[in-house]
């Protein structure tokens, strides 16, 4: 699978970049002043949350690589996905489920800003650890630096134009919200949908290990949130926001950091690819569950 690379042209790559910018437009929509100062006011909660997306979903996934083995460019994807900020719809789960929506919103919106300068520099930190990964990142020649750059521009500057848009235009942000949000998640799933079409005979082969690596990776992640928030005495509410914050990843990001970084490997794109399917099918199912009564207590 190291040696794979999926079939995805440059025009695909380009139609990528920008649907999660308008991913990411999306997310500014739901973002406020308010959402930063939140975390000034409640830091206890922000910190947890923090810790949990970044240090112990990373070494909980280094814990994952060396029990499964898989082969480097799965374990580089699975570390990648790690270090990505929480995904859009992490939020809407998070109201489902009955879980803090202020807390929840505040941490995408730290983590998505903070996602600048963690997501490249944590990637190069915690894949460090991976035996066999060093020689396949020198062979795509990753430039840290080149990375953050793209994440600027993926990021940053949808973030900010949809967060200039509703305070000038509140009205219509108000009533496009909702829609962008919806359309941005099926448009994104049937594209991961459709890339998965196009390289089916790679996906059957390795379907196997990619599911179960995937179901161990994802749900471990909610767990670590909740258990995380519930040892450090947060309230219930408080407990399932960082659950699902820690469990819905913005594997979009991970995909387009793929596809403009490591060539496509298709180690990498199907663990982020499935990641990016899967943690939407966990989370709903988890806030079904907590909609109509506690679990894990």
């Amino acid at each position: 699978m190291d040696e794979v690379t999926l079939n995805f042209n440059s025009e695909s790559l380009l139609l990528l970049n920008f649907l999660l910018g308008f991913i990411m437009f999306g997310v500014a929509l739901d973002l406020k002043v308010e959402d930063f100062r939140r975390v000034l006011l409640n830091p206890k909660a922000s910190i947890i949350g923090l810790i949990s997306q970044w240090v112990i979903l990373p070494i909980i996934t280094l814990v994952l690589i060396f029990i499964f083995e898989p082969r480097p460019s799965m374990a580089l994807g699975m570390i990648l996905v790690a270090c990505c900020p929480g995904g859009n719809i992490s939020n809407f789960i998070s109201k489902l489920a009955g879980g803090n929506a202020a807390l929840s919103v505040s941490l995408t919106a730290l983590t998505t800003s903070a996602a600048i300068f963690m997501t490249p520099f944590s990637f190069a930190f915690w894949s460090s650890f991976i035996e066999g990964a060093q020689g396949l990142k020198s062979s795509i020649s990753l430039n840290i630096w080149d990375m953050f750059s793209t994440i600027i521009y993926l990021i940053v500057i949808p973030v900010i134009f949809g967060l200039t848009f509703a305070h000038y235009k509140p009205v219509i942000a108000q009533k496009i919200r909702k829609p962008v949000n919806i359309l941005s998640i099926v448009i994104f799933a049937a594209f991961v949908v459709i890339a998965f079409m196009k390289n089916a005979d790679y996906f059957i082969e390795y379907i196997h290990l990619i599911f179960v690596v995937v179901l161990f990776h994802n749900g471990l992640a909610f767990l670590s949130g909740y258990w995380m928030a519930k040892l450090a005495g947060l309230e219930e509410s408080e407990r399932k926001a960082i659950s699902i914050e820690t469990g819905i990843q913005n594997s979009g990001l991970g995909l387009v950091l793929i596809f403009n970084f490591f060539d496509g490997i298709g180690g990498m794109a199907i663990i982020a690819g499935w990641w990016g399917i899967w943690h939407i099918v966990a989370g709903l199912i988890i806030a079904f569950v907590w909609s109509g009564r506690k679990v894990f207590a």
